[in-house]
């Protein structure tokens, strides 16, 4: 990178240090109804902290409403029950946290996690209960909890609607021959191409009637989570059958249903709900300014900024040049601490390593999504592609040269960017064996 790069990155780089370190970001968002922030991996301390600070900040300065994040519904709704102190729930969020058994656990029983759910509880027990007046939530987005939220509906339905359990039960046997084992329900549908969708889609069809009604009624959690396991479970269903396929569809089938249920959490908190989002940079980073794009691939970020940018969106990514992290050699592996070597060369973490040899910086870029003009009539360093780094759960340092990055248009794809220059992997509550029969998603865990 030339020295006018370096001394562009200088003179639009902002200290990222001491208390007032985000009043710009925090400037920047506004009266922004979205603000998604990002990682560059799932196992990095710094990434986690600065999160929570920023969280904290939106949660106590703007009303924030929830925090949505890249996780099961079901684990993650335990956890909401203890950080908005439900009755039996537990008072230390991080017995919720340490029960977690999906594989890559690290990514949310960690230290950081603990932290800021213990937090989070003790904010919410200065705010009142009532339902026109709603705790803060913390809610999962993802996937990948088939057999968990088809258990939940059932028991759901057993307690509040009995006339009802006859579709749970016919989608309960027709997923019951694969043990509870994805692949295989991914495989049987080589055979069978419609696998189970039949009766999942009778059980949703179902469940979003009664949602519907009692919304009206009572705006119940209960019955909102009753539909949203439903409709994990045909979102699952959708993934695992095309999971098998080389192309981008499980990936867009996944990141459409985080956005939809991110617009199904704003419509239950009510019109002046306010949501973050907590998500790898893969995901919340525009992919149109990226190479994701030609490849046919959309993401969460793209998606609520087609959907929601009138009511204000904001992407904030991360990035490091070095350090460590936790991640595993292979999906489903017990994870380890690794080395993250310095960055490749002409990257956005090289340029920015290079420029900035105190290590931290914020950028807020001009405009949504970087739009406005050029200083001086010329392009700016945020406005060229450039390699942008990516480490999933599943990471092989040595393959950093043809790997692990995404070519990016930074200010595109973002509306802000964290630099950490060095960073240090995360802790996690306990050590985690590879328990899970997860495939790995495409591309390579993030």
């Amino acid at each position: 990178m030339s020295e006018t790069d370096q001394d562009r990155v200088r003179d639009e780089a902002l200290p990222l240090s001491g208390p007032a370190a985000l009043d710009p970001l925090l400037d920047h968002v506004g009266d922004a109804r979205y603000v998604l922030l990002g990682e560059a991996s799932h196992g990095t301390a710094e990434y986690y902290q600065v999160r929570d600070v920023l969280t904290r900040r939106l949660i106590e300065e703007k009303g924030f409403s929830f925090v949505a994040v890249e996780g099961d519904w079901p684990d993650c709704q335990a956890v909401h029950c203890s950080v908005a102190g439900a009755p039996g729930a537990p008072d230390d969020p991080a017995e919720v946290l340490a029960g977690f058994t999906r594989w890559p656990t690290w990514m949310w029983a960690n230290t950081d996690v603990r932290a800021f759910t213990r937090w989070l509880r003790g904010y919410n027990k200065e705010r009142p209960a009532r339902p026109s007046e709603r705790r803060v939530g913390f809610f999962g987005l993802d996937v990948y909890s088939l057999w968990e939220s088809l258990h939940a509906v059932l028991d759901h339905l057993r307690e509040h609607d009995p006339d009802r359990v006859a579709p749970a039960i016919q989608a309960f046997r027709c997923f019951e021959p694969y043990a509870e084992d994805p692949q295989s329900y991914a495989l049987a549908t080589r055979f069978m191409p419609e696998g189970c969708e039949p009766q999942v889609v009778d059980l949703l069809s179902g469940l979003r009637r009664r949602a519907a009604e009692t919304a009206v009624l009572d705006g119940s959690l209960a019955e909102f989570a009753a539909r949203q396991n439903a409709e994990v479970l045909a979102g699952a269903e959708r993934y695992y059958r095309a999971m098998l396929g080389s192309g981008p569809e499980s990936w867009n089938i996944r990141d459409h249903h985080m956005a939809d249920t991110l617009d199904r959490l704003m419509e239950h908190h009510g019109p002046a709900a306010k949501a973050v989002v907590w998500e790898h940079n893969t995901h919340i980073g525009d992919a149109r300014a990226t190479d994701m794009a030609d490849a046919g691939m959309v993401n969460v970020g793209q998606l609520v900024r087609e959907r929601h940018r009138a009511e204000g969106v904001v992407l904030v990514g991360f990035g490091s040049h070095s350090g460590t992290v936790v991640a595993a050699d292979s999906w489903g592996d017990v994870p380890r601490v690794m080395e993250v070597p310095p960055a490749r060369p002409g990257s956005v973490e090289d340029l920015l390593h290079r420029a900035l040899p105190e290590g931290r910086a914020l950028f807020v870029f001009p405009g949504p999504g970087g739009e406005g003009p050029p200083a001086a009539g010329r392009p700016e360093w945020f406005r060229r592609q450039l390699d942008h780094r990516a480490i999933g759960v599943v990471y092989h340092p040595t393959r950093e040269r043809w790997g692990n990055y995404v070519p990016t248009v930074l200010g595109e794809r973002y509306d802000a960017f964290c630099h950490l220059d060095r960073t240090r992997a995360l802790t996690p509550l306990r050590p985690l064996p590879a328990l899970s029969p997860e495939e790995q998603t495409w591309p390579a865990g993030v």
